[in-house]
């Protein structure tokens, strides 16, 4: 077992926690780390792109002139994708970039992150995540307590002060433990659990 300490929301020791090896101690694979973000990326595009065929661009299809005698180039209509305005060729069509990655190798890769962020003290378990109120400025009263550049907090979804009080921080993001992904687990450089928190992701990922 890993133990790491459990911090108040003052930044203050308040107990040691034991996280199970499999999930906090599991090696590093940056190839499996890398197909995980580009899965995440390529489930994210809209793949709305989409160009107009020269069967689709507005315009008469009469022939311009005759085939011969003009001295100029034949030519069929006005649609060609060789004249301006006419259609493209080859261009792109909506269409769906997704694609499915084995489950286990994406929780391995989310374990490998969470794993990296703990032997670099990148990792921070609270006791609870409790704020006064949903306004800013007591997010940000409770977080000047700990040093980091960009922050993921995780915890229960029913957290509404902390969902709602982090919205407006840059750098600073808060999820529900069932959102947790591979790209904002590398995106931000320190990720905040919850104790509760900590038990759901050991149950997801286990």
């Amino acid at each position: 077992m890993v133990k790491v300490k459990v911090r108040n929301i003052k930044n203050k020791e308040v107990s040691e926690l034991e996280l199970p090896e499999a999930i906090f101690d599991y090696p590093l694979k940056e190839h499996l780390i890398y197909e995980a973000v580009k899965n995440f990326n390529a489930n994210q595009r809209q793949g709305t792109a989409c160009t107009k065929t020269r069967a689709e661009v507005s315009g008469s299809g009469k022939k311009l002139w005759k085939q011969k005698g003009t001295g100029r180039a034949r030519m069929g209509a006005l649609r060609s994708p060789l004249w301006r305005k006419g259609g493209t060729t080859f261009g792109p069509k909506p269409r769906d970039y997704s694609y499915e990655m084995p489950k286990k190798a994406r929780r391995n890769a989310i374990k490998s992150v969470l794993s990296d962020k703990v032997r670099h003290d990148r990792l921070l378990i609270l006791d609870e995540l409790k704020l006064a109120s949903t306004k800013t400025k007591d997010a940000l009263k409770a977080l000047k307590h700990f040093r980091f550049d960009k922050l993921l907090i995780v915890d229960q979804r029913g957290n509404n002060e902390l969902m709602l009080s982090t919205r407006n921080i840059p750098h600073v993001k808060a999820i529900d433990v069932g959102e947790m992904n591979i790209y904002d687990s590398l995106h931000y450089d320190h990720i905040m659990l919850s104790v509760d928190a900590v038990k759901k992701l050991a149950e997801v990922l286990k």
